[in-house]
């Protein structure tokens, strides 16, 4: 008898550490396609702004369309997230998201560049309440951590991957081609989820819901998820200025060429996705996720530094974006952990809604400033923008602690 309860226990948890998995790798791939999308079009900035004819600040206002559609619909998806279900909403954005590159791919002129940021913009809002939603639930509670790390590990790998893939998609097929590659991705993780069985929920996520009461949604701004808020937009501007703007900016103030540096940016992408699995490890084993986030914060700013004050060969300077996008993405499971520490019971989506937001507040100053400092002939300030805002980054890693966030 209590063999055979060793055993149904034994079989219990494989099975539910092969739903883990299968979650996680689904989940995963869905946030893999959100950053190739999110890319895509930085990526083709110099490409783009002699095909259509236009100015950086006038690319960097579709960027920011972008942005602003998101920022406008991420928490109110939170909140639908949290109501219908978060795989229902995740494939709905991973469809919409093959449909507006699609348009772009088939009719390339400014003005479908626009229609395109609105319908990619109201896709890209699912992900991160959708996908910490399903991840909070279904995960276990030792594996949190790492589990974060995986999957934002994913999204920085798809970012990573855009730029060789695009261009050499460029390189055979033209720009249409590698679009239309890109709005298929979409549509294929949407099927798969649509195929798999639904996420078990696991033993802590079923408990805390028991103990849960209804919250409403102003009860949910409380000053430390507006604060992670604020610190969510710090981080969306240093990742637009190394991420957006690095190509251009590389190439204003270091000479190099458009190869060259699209090198460097997917050396740091690569580094952050590296980092970031380090990072899942470090999360999961300290509770001073704040001051962990400023360390690694102040020393990216130092990189940074270099790259901005120092002509520097090109492998050197691939190397210093490398190590600049390791240590930043080595405090992204950190960050998270600081939000689902902020969330109540239940409402997992609609706090990863509310503080991601800050992500797009960022995505709607940083392409307009970056794009105006670029136009100007001032490229060295795309750097140091990054560095003051890596540096406030890092002050509100430390305050957070003292604070006990």
């Amino acid at each position: 008898m209590v063999a055979e309860t060793a055993r149904s226990e034994g079989r219990g948890k494989t099975a539910a550490a092969a739903s883990e998995l299968q979650t996680l790798v689904a989940v995963s791939a869905a946030h893999l396609v959100s950053h190739f999308y999110i890319i895509t079009v930085p990526v083709l900035l110099p490409v783009l702004k002699g095909r259509l004819g236009v100015s950086f600040f006038e690319l960097g206002l579709a960027l920011t369309t972008f942005n602003v559609v998101t920022a406008l619909t991420q928490a109110p998806v939170g909140f639908l997230v949290d109501r219908v279900g978060a795989r229902r909403v995740l494939i709905g954005g991973l469809l919409l998201g093959g449909i507006a590159f699609a348009m772009f791919g088939l009719f390339t002129a400014y003005p479908v560049l626009f229609v395109t940021a609105v319908l990619a913009g109201l896709g890209n809002s699912v992900y991160h309440p959708a996908d910490y939603a399903i991840l909070a639930d279904a995960m276990s509670e030792h594996r949190m951590g790492r589990a974060f790390s995986v999957h934002t590990f994913s999204g920085l790998l798809g970012g990573a991957l855009a730029p060789p893939v695009l261009f050499g998609l460029m390189a055979f097929s033209g720009l249409g081609a590698a679009l239309t590659f890109a709005a298929l991705l979409g549509p294929a993780v949407a099927l798969v989820l649509l195929l798999m069985p639904p996420p078990r929920v696991a033993e802590h996520a079923r408990v805390r819901r028991s103990t849960s009461t209804a919250v409403s949604k102003l009860a949910l701004l409380t000053p430390t998820v507006l604060s992670l808020t604020g610190f969510f937009v710090l981080l969306a501007l240093s990742n637009g200025a190394l991420q957006d703007f690095g190509v251009v900016s590389l190439m204003a103030t270091q000479g190099l060429t458009l190869s060259s540096a699209n090198v460097a940016l997917t050396a740091y992408l690569f580094c952050a996705a590296i980092g970031v699995l380090a990072g899942g490890s470090l999360a999961d084993r300290t509770k001073r996720h704040g001051e962990v986030s400023a360390a690694g914060y102040a020393l990216a700013a130092l990189m940074v530094l270099a790259m901005a004050t120092i002509s520097l060969p090109t492998p050197v300077l691939a190397l210093c974006m490398g190590c600049t996008g390791f240590l930043i993405g080595m405090m992204m499971p950190s960050r998270d952990m600081l939000v689902r520490k902020a969330a109540p019971p239940g409402a997992a989506g609609s706090v990863f809604g509310i503080v991601t937001t800050g992500f797009n507040i960022g995505g709607i100053i940083g392409p307009l400033m970056f794009g105006a400092i670029m136009d100007h002939g001032a490229p060295q300030w795309v750097f140091g923008a990054a560095i003051f805002v890596l540096l406030a980054t890092a002050l509100f890693g430390v305050v957070t602690e003292r604070r006990g966030m």
